[in-house]
């Protein structure tokens, strides 16, 4: 399945106006788990934090991170990062409308970077399964943070991340749902090795996406891009399905966050560079 196209699809319906596009993030946060998850995570970092905190969002993409992180932090610095250039020029242009002067943007290659000591906290969300050289991208994050930072990440893991079936796609050779992947996922061992390897001393890794979390992405995102690669024509079926199924997946987002998961097709890590 490519996920690219769909995105640009989107992206172009939400950008017609600065109000659109904060609608595109609210409609995100709300049905995106990941994002439930990070946003969790960053109130309880932010409860640490002074405002002289220096952010680097590591795959930006939308900006959703950067809007939320700089609208709720104004006086965090915040610097996000693509390798697509299109999306680091739509994201200058909508925060450079709405008066964001703490958040600025470049186009960089997650494999070159070359910040030394320069924040208190690397975000990436969904970046590391599309990156051959995830080491190498580790090292670069725990070279980039300051002593006593924190990276956290979003992943797929290796129980079905990318919608593969654990136990029968995956041994069969089949790929994820998401093709633009190079890995269907980590697991909890694999991903805190790799984490010590880049330098990382103290790590926290855990599920999430357990059933309720599993359920609730089939019915909010798996369903609904399959119809639309099949047809655009379901652009306008598509609010009528999320009226549907709106509320029984908020529920089920709600439960995935509060549990804790013995399993699960996503991972939620944080890792801490020696003071």
């Amino acid at each position: 399945m490519q996920y690219d196209p769909i995105k640009r699809s989107l992206g172009k319906v939400f950008n017609r106006s600065p109000l659109s596009r904060k609608l595109f993030y609210y409609l995100l946060d709300i049905l995106l788990l990941r994002a439930w998850h990070i946003k969790k995570a960053l109130r309880k970092y932010a409860l640490e934090r002074d405002a002289d905190t220096r952010v680097l969002d590591a795959g930006s993409g939308f900006g959703q991170y950067v809007y939320y992180l700089g609208r709720k932090n104004p006086g965090w610095h915040i610097l996000g990062l693509d390798v697509k250039e299109e999306q680091i020029e739509d994201c200058i242009r909508f925060f450079s409308t709405i008066g964001f002067n703490n958040v600025s943007f470049q186009t960089a290659d997650l494999t070159r970077l070359e910040y030394r000591d320069a924040f208190d906290l690397v975000l990436c969300v969904d970046v590391m399964e599309h990156i051959e050289e995830d080491v190498k991208v580790l090292t670069n994050y725990h070279t980039a943070l300051k002593k006593g930072g924190m990276l956290l990440i979003s992943t797929p893991s290796d129980q079905g991340g990318s919608d593969v079936d654990h136990h029968h796609d995956a041994a069969n050779g089949a790929v994820g749902f998401i093709d633009e992947h190079v890995r269907d996922g980590y697991g909890i061992s694999e991903l805190d090795q790799k984490l010590r390897q880049a330098g990382f001393t103290k790590t926290d890794i855990r599920y999430q996406y357990g059933i309720p979390g599993r359920i609730s992405w089939r019915l909010s995102m798996k369903f609904p891009i399959l119809m639309l690669n099949t047809s655009k024509i379901f652009f306008i079926v598509l609010p009528f399905y999320y009226l549907l199924v709106f509320p029984f997946c908020l529920l089920l987002n709600f439960l995935d966050v509060r549990w804790k998961h013995q399993t699960g097709t996503g991972l939620i890590a944080r890792a801490w560079k020696q003071v």
